[in-house]
């Protein structure tokens, strides 16, 4: 009986709260319903309301097509009712194709592969009436790459460029614009390498003009005028641009005609750009070491002839140092079968450093012989030695005394603490007919060899030639 009250109570229960769950839900539904109506009515009068208010701003713009979701581009542009294989206006008058140019980058100039790398945003402007379509607003319609390979654009390619892409990250760098009357803007942003024939006579203290050529390469100028937009205006340039090595003077275009054997005239647009190299670094590096070996080597003019361990390493250490500057200095050019600047002012150093090694082999060589015959004058110091012939008689007699040492200079110790080397040779002439002890006349004939002199006028030629060197350089190539 308790089991049965029990279970009644709890079906009771069961079927309020199911009671209750449905009136809530049939609320909600309602109040959703209610919302819905009352979006829908505000809608209709917003619309009627838009209707009756034709002066609000909002309301006042009617629905342009190119800008529709709805359309297809290729529709709209009737892509699939041309041939784009052929250019526009085919069998008329060449079309004209303007050329704008804006320089983001100038990379690198490399002497050694004769080249330069630019980065730039390239822009042709053409009309291509295919591509007309009807714009109440007069709105252009913006595409990317993908659309580009359906139309015809201009097959231009740079004249002598080594390697070029077209930047794609994080797409193509490729933007197509077009007008409602057929007007077309394509701005693609290019990377090239492109060669630069450049004169190095002058290097260091040169200076460069680099070209650009831009040219197009199916259409002769019977199919394509290609010329600069807006002329010299049309290249456009970074203030921020700057190079290492180079002061970047100016930039500036021209137009000429290209003439091929096989195939005939085409528009070629020229970009050309003049360089002028920094010489600082060069100063630095080359210019600044080479004169100060050059004035190393002089140091041996003032250390003693005798010195010949201090004198040879010194000459032979400048003499090296030399050929290593000449060496990496050369390492870093390219491989030219004519002299450049540089090479001169390296070579004429070098020319010096070894005349230095040059003159004290001389004086060593010079004081060496002095030497010789001084021992062997010395060796008959004793004896006098006499020459007869029928007419005279020549006695020569060597000695050093008071009166010789006044007549022919100082025999001790000079200025400078050097002994100076000298030979003194008297002649003692008498009459072959004069028996007398003592001689009738004699006359005195003084011989020397002064090997120190040698030094004291290096000291001076030496600099003042290098010196005379570096004013006829400056002079011509600064």
């Amino acid at each position: 009986m308790c089991t049965m009250q029990t279970d009644a109570i709890v079906l009771l229960l069961c079927i309020c709260l199911m009671g209750t769950a449905g009136r809530s839900t049939h609320q909600r539904g309602h109040k959703l319903e209610t919302y819905k109506q009352s979006r829908t009515r505000r809608e209709t009068e917003m619309v009627q309301g838009g209707t009756q208010k034709s002066g609000s701003p909002i309301f006042r713009r009617s629905p342009d097509m190119t800008k529709s979701p709805m359309t297809k581009s290729e529709q709209l542009l009737r892509i699939d009712d041309h041939d784009f294989t052929m250019r526009p206006a085919f069998g008329g008058p060449p079309i004209p194709v303007g050329v704008d140019v804006q320089v983001e980058s100038l990379d690198t100039i490399s002497e050694v592969d004769m080249d330069f790398t630019m980065t730039l945003y390239l822009r042709h402007y053409w009309k291509d009436e295919r591509l007309s379509f009807p714009s109440t607003n007069n709105q252009s319609m913006t595409f990317d790459s993908r659309l580009v390979k359906k139309i015809w654009v201009p097959d231009m390619f740079f004249v002598h460029s080594k390697r070029s892409f077209i930047h794609d990250t994080t797409t193509d760098n490729v933007m197509l614009r077009v007008y409602p009357d057929g007007n077309v803007l394509y701005s693609l942003r290019v990377t090239v390498t492109a060669m630069c024939n450049m004169d190095l006579s002058r290097f260091p203290l040169d200076t460069q003009t680099c070209s650009l050529e831009i040219e197009s390469y199916a259409y002769t100028d019977d199919d394509l005028m290609l010329y600069w937009k807006k002329g010299n205006e049309s290249l456009n340039t970074d203030d921020r641009i700057s190079l290492s090595q180079f002061l970047i003077q100016k930039f500036h275009t021209t137009t000429k005609l290209a003439f091929y054997s096989s195939t005939g005239w085409y528009n070629r647009l020229y970009i050309h750009f003049t360089l002028r190299r920094h010489i600082f670094f060069f100063l630095l590096q080359t210019y600044f070491p080479a004169t100060l070996m050059v004035m190393l080597s002089w140091v041996s003019f003032w250390i003693d002839r005798r010195a010949v361990p201090a004198r040879v390493p010194l000459g032979i250490t400048t003499v090296l140092t030399m050929s290593t500057i000449i060496t990496g200095v050369n390492a870093s050019m390219p491989r030219v079968s004519y002299i450049k600047a540089v090479d001169i002012y390296l070579w004429v150093s070098f020319v010096f450093v070894f005349l230095s090694v040059i003159e004290y082999a001389a004086v060593n060589y010079l004081t060496t012989v002095q030497e010789r015959r001084e021992r062997k004058l010395r060796e008959r110091l004793p004896c006098t030695c006499g020459i007869a012939n029928p007419d005279e008689d020549i006695m020569m007699t060597t000695g050093y005394n008071d009166m010789e040492q006044n007549a022919s200079g100082n025999y001790g110790m000079p200025e400078n603490g050097g002994r100076q080397e000298r030979m003194l040779a008297q002649f003692t002439i008498a009459d072959s007919q004069t028996t007398r002890p003592v001689k009738s006349s004699r006359g005195y004939v003084n011989i020397w060899i002064d090997t120190h002199a040698i030094d004291k006028y290096s000291r001076v030629i030496f600099p003042g030639a290098y010196t005379l060197f570096n004013i006829i350089y400056w002079s011509i190539y600064s």
